[in-house]
């Protein structure tokens, strides 16, 4: 079984997530090569989709580029919680009624005519937000969560799983819902489960590079206990050259969304702390990772303040002692951000 040394394992995940040497791509390339985005509306400094997006792209990218592709051009679409390649819908539905939770199978059981009144409404008014629906369920969703009593929410959430209703765009942040037959293509190709698992695993383990599970080559990792999964792909390319970079990471960015693997692959100790009562935060409300090279260096506590038009940088924490280089390196990368925000930097 191949060995790789830890430069090699970090050089493979950092290379197919995109954060290598930037280049030119549009926004449905990168969403292609990373196979997905997780949408979340949290912006302390920007939208994830956004921080996701400019780390890859640079300064070029905008927002409008992204609805562009998700109203317009339809070449991406979001599903669920992610935003993916319209070209995979076809993968994602062939997978999501098995693995939907069998809780969700048994409520939609339980509220046909809701089914029916809300996929009715669509079909004659067309395209409408969940605000625009009226709630006819004969069985409330009942959860101590967020979800609590949100029927219309989270039936369009289930039907969206299932492919009868599709996120066709937005109104400010709502998500706006039609039938799926007038967003997905007409000669859409929903594969058999197994074909369109198998797809779609070996489309994340390209995106990933290395994972602990997949259909790749198995490998060990100096350092790391246990097997992993390389794609085969990025497994032949381990030795080229690694032109490497600075890049502040939303905490729901793929190379480091997984903390255990984070930790394990990329040395890189990391929890989201916004749910953390401010005295026991160590990093920082929505602090951003911080990539130098193939490596993860530290985090960015900072929040966009648009209001008075700065960005206040309330602490860079540094993961060991930084080079000067690794300091430049943030300071520039730090200077591009605001400057991409619109933004002037304020210290404290």
């Amino acid at each position: 079984m191949l060995r790789l040394d830890p430069a090699q394992a970090r050089r493979i995940a950092v290379r197919a997530q995109l954060l290598d040497e930037r280049r030119a791509r549009s926004v449905a390339e990168v969403v292609d090569e990373l196979t997905l985005l997780q949408v979340d509306p949290t912006a302390a400094v920007a939208p994830s989709v956004d921080l996701v997006l400019w780390s890859r792209l640079g300064a070029e990218y905008t927002h409008s580029d992204l609805t562009f592709a998700l109203e317009t051009e339809r070449s991406l679409v979001e599903h669920s919680s992610f935003v993916r390649p319209m070209d995979d819908i076809g993968l994602v539905l062939a997978t999501a009624p098995r693995e939907l939770h069998p809780t969700a199978h048994a409520w939609l059981a339980a509220n046909g005519d809701f089914r029916a009144d809300v996929l009715a409404r669509l079909d004659a008014d067309g395209a409408q937000t969940a605000a625009e629906l009226p709630d006819t369920c004969q069985v409330p969703w009942a959860s101590s969560g967020w979800n609590n009593d949100k029927n219309v929410n989270r039936l369009l959430e289930v039907l969206t799983r299932l492919g009868d209703v599709a996120v066709t765009g937005r109104r400010g942040k709502l998500r706006v819902y039609d039938l799926a037959e007038r967003v997905y293509p007409g000669d859409l190709d929903v594969p058999p489960y197994d074909d369109a698992r198998t797809a779609l695993d070996r489309r994340e383990l390209a995106a990933l590079g290395l994972a602990r599970t997949g259909p790749g080559t198995p490998v060990t990792v100096a350092g790391t206990d246990g097997e992993w999964r390389a794609d085969p792909d990025a497994l032949a390319g381990a030795d080229a050259p690694f032109p490497g970079r600075c890049a502040f990471l939303s905490p729901f960015d793929r190379l480091v969304h997984d903390r255990e693997r984070a930790l394990d692959l990329l040395g890189f100790d990391y929890v989201l702390e916004m749910y953390k009562p401010a005295a026991r935060r160590r990093w920082g409300y929505f602090a951003l990772p911080v990539l130098h090279g193939d490596r993860l260096v530290g985090k960015l506590d900072a929040k966009a303040d648009r209001k008075a038009g700065v960005l206040r940088v309330h602490a860079v924490h540094e993961d060991g002692v930084w080079e000067p280089e690794v300091g430049d390196a943030v300071e520039a990368e730090l200077t591009a951000l605001a400057d991409w925000l619109g933004l002037d930097v304020v210290r404290g």
